[in-house]
């Protein structure tokens, strides 16, 4: 039986619209805890902050996994049980901001899905809030070709909850999830998530996957590629089949 027409392309965003890049958590929870309000207490010790937020993202990067439960940066601190101040994030943002660089081929290869009359949609799981990420595609020059992004921290679910990909859906303004494809480095959240919702699903097998971000079932993708550039043959493939 032959497949609805494409009408959008969803992608993910760490990973696959930004090139996959090794992070040192421990520096990265080091950089959060910048943020702590800071009291006399003899318990206000930098590193022991630090630690508390490492086993926090843990916490909250477990029930993404195994619940598609969404959170934020506050929730984050809350399940630290610290108190922070938002605009004492500068450090946490400078850290995270080499690693949101948005892949060269981005850009022609979404002005090629548009000028064949595919929207272009964004689905991340993130703790960040919308104005980071539009922040980081306004820097480099691609927001203008998006035609709908939702990032999980202003909703209540996950991928690879079918309502989060619903929800992405909305965003471009498509309601037949047969007429999407989803574009993601990760076979469980990505390519699993999108068949489950009723999609089908390009890999972008480029990540080193953190074990503990597995997930308990791995995707067989309808399409693998190297590099983004090759999305829009891949959609008129998968549009004829």
């Amino acid at each position: 039986m032959a497949h609805a027409r494409i009408e959008a392309v969803i992608f993910d965003w760490g990973g696959t619209l930004t090139r996959w890049h090794d992070v040192d958590f421990h520096a990265e929870s080091v950089a959060l805890a910048q943020a702590v309000r800071r009291t006399p207490s003899p318990d206000d010790d930098h590193h022991a902050h630090a630690e508390r937020l490492h086993r926090a993202g843990d916490v909250i990067w477990g029930r993404s996994r195994d619940h598609q439960q969404s959170a934020t940066i506050a929730d984050l601190f809350t399940e630290a049980g610290l108190d922070h101040d938002p605009d004492l994030l500068a450090a946490y943002y400078e850290f995270w901001e080499p690693h949101t660089l948005t892949d060269p081929e981005v850009r022609p290869m979404w002005e090629e899905l548009r000028s064949a009359g595919v929207k272009v949609g964004v689905l991340s799981n993130t703790i960040w809030p919308r104005e980071w990420h539009v922040g980081f595609f306004e820097r480099d020059g691609v927001y203008d070709l998006v035609d709908g992004d939702v990032y999980t921290s202003e909703v209540p679910w996950t991928k690879p909850s079918p309502l989060a990909f619903g929800a992405a859906m909305d965003a471009v303004g498509v309601s037949d999830p047969a007429a999407c494809v989803y574009v993601g480095d990760r076979l469980f959240d990505d390519v699993w998530g999108a068949h489950n919702a009723g999609m089908r699903a390009i890999h972008v097998p480029l990540s080193s996957i953190p074990a503990n971000q597995v997930g308990h079932t791995e995707g067989e993708p309808d399409a693998t590629i190297t590099s983004l550039r090759e999305v829009p043959d891949v959609v008129r493939r998968l549009d004829a089949s």
